[in-house]
């Protein structure tokens, strides 16, 4: 069973669109399959909306008291599902549907962890402004010596529930795929390219508490390599 995990927060303007996308891809191709949005009490009525459009979707709508971290919201909705695979996605319509069935396809060949990746032939972002292009490149550059993916900021990817078994992963931050990369339980990762479209209607979450966020996070994995905690993948 696949199950897609969409944590949101203030994305009114593009969950309809999102879920309309999402299940047209997953009705053809999949017969045990489940959605679950985790949202964080978003002002603009996300979670609202989301509850209206299940009379039109089978989907499970999780309400937090309030806005902790997408880390956080993405355990939350593991901890929920009930599938053998587990695929993550943003609700700003930068992450297409539409490659969720080839990331499947890898899994299905034996990967355990697959990666929408922006950073492999066939893959790029479109209409991302300068400054979020070189955040991006200098994120994954600090993380390029603990990981071999290239992409390993990517918010968009697809594991085995196994790879989670044993790990502890920390809910700091937006970018829990490093954690998982870094402290999962894996031996094939491999990398889907993707077109990252700048987000729909709404504006960015990144901002300088998230920067400081993955800075930390950083730091603790670096952490854990040097002390013996964390068993690093090169």
């Amino acid at each position: 069973m696949l199950s897609i995990i969409v944590p949101t927060y203030n994305e009114s303007k593009n969950i309809e669109e999102l879920l309309t996308r999402l299940f047209t891809v997953l009705k053809p191709n999949y017969t045990q399959y489940e959605v679950i949005v985790v949202d964080d009490n978003s002002p603009d009525g996300t979670a609202e909306i989301a509850e209206a459009l299940k009379s039109k979707f089978d989907l499970k709508v999780v309400k937090r008291p309030r806005k902790i971290s997408l880390a956080s919201a993405v355990l939350n909705g593991f901890k929920m599902s009930s599938g053998d695979v587990l695929c993550v996605m943003d609700a700003d319509l930068s992450h297409p549907p539409e490659a969720i069935p080839g990331m499947f396809k890898e899994i299905a060949a034996g990967a355990e962890v697959v990666v929408g990746s922006r950073c492999v032939p066939e893959g790029g972002a479109t209409n991302w402004p300068w400054y979020r292009r070189f955040i991006s490149e200098f994120a994954q550059s600090l993380a390029k010596p603990i990981t071999h993916i290239n992409d390993s900021t990517s918010g968009f990817f697809m594991i085995k529930r196994s790879v989670l078994e044993g790990a502890d992963i920390n809910p700091i931050g937006f970018k829990i795929l490093l954690e998982i990369l870094t402290k999962g339980k894996y031996s094939a990762a491999r990398e889907v390219p993707i077109v990252f479209n700048d987000r729909g209607g709404g504006k960015s979450k990144l901002g300088s508490r998230q920067v400081l966020e993955y800075l930390k996070q950083l730091g603790l994995i670096y952490y854990g390599i040097i002390t013996g905690k964390i068993k690093r993948r090169h």
